[in-house]
């Protein structure tokens, strides 16, 4: 990580960019990924599991007998882990339901609102450097619980043509069983368009590399919707002289062990902190099996001594994390005043991890800075919001004459004679 001590406002813009993401040079290996599954299919799929999965794939779709298998492969005490953080999910998300809204907007005329569930979905699962099971929960217990008809899942399989059995057995506990052994951008592709195998949906969701998130962004172009604007993992932790710098380290760290393009910020008011947290920082890293990656994502990382907490503040909104954790002795009343981010942890005992895994919380969330207009996925990602609107006469004998002189304004006279030739009507009766 590199330190910076006090920079000048005309210096932020650089010191909080992303990692560059070289999107034409990506987008010129996805776009013929694409062209090919949509005219070849399944033929196409089995085709990139050779390329790039190494992979001999007879059938795509997985098995019932593969998903029962799944069980003995994986142990009890994650089995129990895995059951809990669903249960947690579960709790929230449920709790994010909206009742039918309806409300008399004036006499005669009543609107209404109500959630509609979004019938077919897709869910993109990456099982490369890690098999994020995890994310199953994270997509898979909210489309269940907003009520989705069809729930298509793939996920990159193994040299052996084999998915990670976390992945299979969280999926079975929440109940999807069209899962397929299709990664990358061709996995994106096969959601969109739709193979002999596998469905086309109408919404696809899930992070992924960099082939992935353009391969999602070319088909949103052909009407297929996406969860959200995704990028390489980032968290941002502001510290103080109470953070516990072991605590600290490790958060930036369990962010950074993501890729070599994941970005951490350490933004603090001492310079002896961040001395601190950057040696400790080090220590650690000899100690992580993916000591490499994250090396090379702590090159593209900042600590940042800053003056004050107004400016502390103001750096973090600018900033707009994905992951925010505030690490200080008055996180609660810092986290009032925090505008853009994804997820906020705060205090010393809430890492990162928690809402990765098992707090409750959705751990799909806007990265690059989006966080600044998106927000991460929730039940709401897997609904449409549907208004109704019901006139009666007497709602538009008052309401017309007015909806009448708006569009004679516009001079859309077909929209005045919409209302027009209902009043006459109402007139002679």
């Amino acid at each position: 990580m590199k330190l910076v001590i006090h920079p000048e406002l005309s210096e932020w813009d650089e010191l909080l960019s992303r990692p560059a993401f070289k999107f034409k040079k990506v987008e010129k290996i996805v776009k013929p990924i694409l062209k090919k599954v949509k005219r070849q299919g399944d033929k196409a799929l089995r085709k990139f599991a050779f390329e790039y999965d190494h992979a001999e794939i007879t059938d795509i779709a997985v098995s019932s007998e593969e998903l029962k298998a799944c069980d003995r492969k994986i142990s009890d005490e994650l089995k129990e882990a895995i059951r809990v953080a669903k249960n947690n999910i579960e709790v929230f998300h449920r709790a994010q339901k909206d009742a039918v809204l309806e409300v008399k907007t004036m006499p005669g005329v009543k609107c209404s609102r109500k959630s509609v569930p979004i019938s077919k979905v897709g869910l993109y699962i990456p099982g490369g450097t890690a098999p994020l099971f995890s994310t199953v929960l994270m997509l898979g217990v909210p489309a269940k619980i907003a009520g989705c008809q069809e729930i298509v899942l793939c996920t990159p399989p193994d040299r052996d043509g084999h998915i990670h059995p976390a992945i299979l057995y969280t999926a079975r506990l929440i109940g999807i069983d069209k899962i397929f052994k299709v990664g990358g951008a061709q996995a994106i592709a096969a959601m969109a368009y739709g193979t002999e195998s596998i469905p086309r949906v109408y919404k696809i969701f899930g992070p992924g590399n960099q082939y992935v998130t353009v391969a999602k962004q070319e088909v949103q172009r052909s009407g297929i919707a996406i969860d959200l604007p995704a990028g390489p993992s980032e968290v941002a932790v502001y510290a103080d002289k109470t953070s516990h710098p072991g605590f600290v380290a490790a958060d930036l760290l369990s962010q950074a062990e993501h890729g070599i393009d994941s970005q951490v910020l350490l933004v603090t008011t001492s310079e002896k902190v961040a001395e601190k947290v950057m040696e400790e920082v080090e220590n650690q890293l000899e100690l992580l099996p993916r000591k490499e990656i994250t090396a090379q994502a702590l090159e593209g990382s900042w600590a940042i001594v800053v003056k004050s907490n107004e400016e502390a503040i103001d750096l973090l909104n600018e900033y707009g994390a994905e992951h925010l954790i505030l690490a200080t002795e008055d996180a609660r009343h810092l986290a009032k005043h925090i505008e853009n981010a994804g997820s906020v942890f705060i205090g010393p005992f809430t890492p990162e991890s928690a809402g990765d895994y098992a707090s409750g919380t959705n751990h799909t969330l806007p990265t690059n800075g989006y966080a600044k207009a998106y927000s991460g996925v929730s039940l709401d990602s897997f609904v449409k919001k549907i208004t109704f609107q019901e006139i009666t006469p007497k709602g538009l004998q008052k309401l017309g004459p007015y909806i009448e002189v708006m569009a004679a304004a516009e001079e859309l006279d077909a929209h005045k004679e919409a209302v027009s030739i209902r009043l006459d009507y109402l007139k002679k009766k």
